[in-house]
């Protein structure tokens, strides 16, 4: 596991139990898990996640998803257009090189 997943993995657990995110608790939910990591790191993560709700910000992710379903679903159908164009120009060069000749022949 990396050590940004150990970081944000205390981080989310701290959270959960309502404890303050601090680099010094960061560095003992990883002790007691068992994980060593630097303290540069749970440093890091503690400035900045400081001021914010973690619960919050992951409640957010949900708000997100319903909003962006519809610019996501048009961007598909987009993607779809230009893959039938892209296999239809596809189709057209293989056709040159039916007829024994082609672009680097």
């Amino acid at each position: 596991m990396s050590t940004e997943s150990i970081v944000s993995f205390a981080a989310l657990i701290l959270a959960d139990a309502g404890a303050e995110i601090t680099a010094e608790n960061i560095l003992n939910v990883a002790k007691a898990a068992g994980v060593e990591i630097e303290s540069v790191w749970a440093d890091i993560y503690a400035k900045a996640l400081e001021g914010k709700d973690v619960k919050e910000i992951l409640a957010g992710f949900n708000s997100v998803g319903a909003s962006s379903a519809a610019p996501a679903a048009s961007a598909a159908a987009g993607s779809t257009e230009a893959a039938a164009e892209e296999k239809e120009a596809s189709e057209a060069e293989e056709s040159d090189d039916d007829m024994g000749f082609g672009l680097f022949d």
